[in-house]
């Protein structure tokens, strides 16, 4: 006979002796309130059902009967887990499910409990290893660095750092790691699964370390400091970066030219320049770019964008050297000299070229014009030179029509639309619209007479006056000089 039942209470250890009669009224009055207080349970498999032997009790004028009260001897162990129907002859009889007694042994399971933080073990073992991350107790030291640790689990973990045991395995790549852990974060490039998302933006990321250093993003946070000039960043990655132009240190280098960069991007922007590769393209012309800031440059030609404006004649430019060069015309600032003759110049375009025309020092002029006879160093010069007998004028103002040799005299006329006066005196503040006015102008303050030991320069600082009062200076040609 197969029989499954709930664990009854436990009975009296004279039960052997109880009257027959008195078992035969128990049996019939437990099977009668069966029948209106029954609960659906789960069905069982013929698997989960146990053998159970029945004890039979011999009386006068009964036969042979199972004490139904004596089961629980044979079935406590099972019915302390499951609380299904009673099979008998393979008919499933469901008995009440006790939902206290279930909760008792649940609460059992736990019944140790931190006094610090509230967690519950089931073994005291369990709460006295807990305890000692309240304690800051770690008995287990490493051999080698002397690191300890609170639990011998967490130094075997740790010895894999010094033995190199990589036991975990991805069955997709081959790559191994020394924790279960770190083979499951890594698992997520495989799956691309990015359980960790940000509240404010929606941000999706793999790790939670990853989300934590994105949330500097809306915070704001900065808790990373450089210690040699107080600059502060969101990620370690960056502060090591930036300690790089402290230290000096180039880690990358090029292998076809060995010149050195502090990050590996820029020495893969680098790497184009050998290899010719310009992946970036403008829509608009087709031009193609080594570099995405050259192209961002390139584009405001387009859109005509001019960003970065000069706070001392509002002048606007579309990069921001354009507008550091532009500065130094204010300023006079000249920072870059020539090695060989000291000459300074306020661009770093007109110092190269002025070290590449070595013909500057030998005083070679290897340009004549065919009509004057007139010589120049560059074969550019010599162009813009025979324009004056040429009569050419390529450059014309959009306002009025008129023309000019040079685009420089171009950018003075437009001065008179415009009434821009970028050039001011230090001394008495007053705005000119051309920088060899301001020149002449500040000889007022000095008390200088250039003029007197020479009549040339007199006639022309002679023009240069008109020039202010009437608001424009034609070119002036004196002999077969331009000036």
């Amino acid at each position: 006979m197969l029989v499954k039942e709930e664990a009854l209470e436990k009975q009296s250890a004279g039960v052997d002796q109880q009257d027959p009669e008195h078992i035969k009224e128990e049996q019939e009055e437990f099977w009668t309130s069966l029948e209106g207080e029954q609960l659906p349970l789960m069905e069982e498999t013929e698997a989960a059902r146990f053998p159970c032997t029945a004890v039979s009790i011999k009386s006068e004028g009964d036969e042979d009967k199972p004490l139904f009260s004596q089961l629980y001897l044979s079935v406590t162990s099972h019915s302390a887990i499951r609380s299904p129907g009673c099979y008998i002859d393979k008919k499933k009889f469901k008995i009440k499910k006790h939902v206290d007694s279930c909760r008792k042994v649940q609460t059992e399971l736990k019944s140790f409990s931190c006094d610090e933080c509230g967690k519950r073990f089931c073994k005291i073992s369990s709460l006295n290893t807990h305890m000692k991350v309240h304690v800051g107790q770690k008995p287990f030291a490493c051999e080698l660095c002397k690191q300890r640790f609170s639990v011998k689990s967490h130094l075997n973990t740790h010895m894999r750092v010094h033995t190199g045991q990589k036991p975990f395995a991805c069955e997709l790549c081959g790559q191994r790691f020394c924790q279960k852990a770190n083979l499951n974060t890594h698992m997520r490039i495989h799956t691309g699964q990015k359980p960790f998302v940000c509240e404010l933006c929606g941000l999706r990321c793999s790790r939670k370390t990853h989300l934590n250093t994105h949330m500097r993003v809306h915070t704001g946070q900065k808790p990373l400091v450089c210690e040699i000039c107080g600059q502060r960043f969101s990620q370690q990655g960056i502060l090591n970066t930036h300690m790089r132009i402290h230290t000096g240190q180039k880690p990358f280098a090029c292998e076809l030219c060995g010149q050195r960069f502090r990050q590996k991007a820029h020495l893969e922007n680098h790497m184009r320049v050998h290899t010719g590769q310009k992946p970036f393209a403008c829509e608009f012309c087709g031009q193609r770019f080594s570099q995405k800031t050259h192209l961002n440059s390139h584009m405001t030609v387009h859109t005509g964008q001019k960003p970065f404006a000069c706070e001392l004649c509002e002048q606007k430019f579309s990069q921001r050297a354009n507008l550091n060069s532009h500065i130094r015309v204010h300023t006079g600032q000249k920072p870059f000299a020539c090695e060989l003759c000291e000459k300074r110049f306020s661009r770093k375009t007109h110092l190269n070229s002025h070290m590449t025309h070595i013909r500057i020092h030998t005083g070679e002029k290897p340009y004549p014009c065919g009509v004057c006879g007139r010589r120049f160093r560059e074969s550019g010069a010599l162009k813009t030179h025979l324009r004056i007998h040429t009569g050419e004028k390529p450059y014309s103002c959009s306002e009025c029509g008129n023309c000019f040799r040079h685009l420089d005299g171009l950018r003075k006329h437009r001065r008179t639309h415009t009434g821009e006066k970028p050039y001011v005196c230090a001394i008495c503040g007053k705005r000119l619209s051309r920088l060899q006015h301001l020149k002449h102008h500040q000889l007022i303050h000095t008390g200088e007479r250039p003029f007197l030991n020479n009549p040339l320069h007199l006639l022309l600082y002679l023009k240069l006056v008109l020039a202010v009062v009437f608001g424009s200076r034609r070119d002036v040609v004196v002999g077969n000089v331009q000036h």
